[in-house]
């Protein structure tokens, strides 16, 4: 059963883009929450399996509801214009960066990563951010919970004294 933590600043809880924000959120949950869905990302979060694998799924769902894979020029603004979310999607004056997780979350930062490039990104002030709810490095490593931590750390970014531009976070726990 997925995992799911949202997190707004106050001032947009009520607008229309955290509406679509959560609708689309939503969606996703749904699609990771079917049964073969589900089983096949079991299968693929296993010790040595790239985030990728995790990322080909979620492609099969976020491109139909309009993601883009790897939008380019989000970061024009930027001295490193390298940068790519997994995933973006234009809502009003606005957007959503979806970024997909597995074995490096929490160990690389790659959640904190994640939330710098949304703050970062011109025409996104959202974020949408998958990670496993448990994961195993390796066959002999103790299991972690990656997504108990990253909603714990991202948590801390929407209380109101610690505001960034990112307007809103889901995160889904698979």
């Amino acid at each position: 059963m997925l995992s799911r933590k949202n997190f707004v600043q106050s001032a947009y809880a009520h607008s229309s883009d955290w509406a679509e924000v959560r609708r689309v959120a939503d969606e996703l949950e749904s699609f990771l929450n079917s049964e073969p869905v589900a089983r096949r990302i079991t299968e693929k979060n296993q010790p040595g399996v790239p985030s990728t694998e995790i990322e080909k799924i979620i492609t099969e769902k976020a491109l139909p509801l309009g993601f883009q894979q790897g939008s380019q020029n989000l970061f024009e603004h930027v001295p490193n214009r390298n940068l790519r979310p997994d995933f973006y999607l234009p809502i009003g004056e606005s957007g959503i960066l979806l970024e997909v997780e597995r074995g490096k979350t929490i160990q690389n930062n790659m959640d904190l990563l994640d939330f710098w490039k949304c703050h970062i990104a011109e025409r996104a002030h959202y974020l949408v951010l998958i990670v496993p709810q448990h994961l195993q490095q390796s066959s002999s490593s103790k299991p972690s919970k990656p997504f108990q931590a990253v909603a714990q750390r991202l948590e801390a970014f929407f209380m109101e004294q610690n505001y960034t531009n990112v307007r809103g976070c889901v995160v889904l726990g698979y």
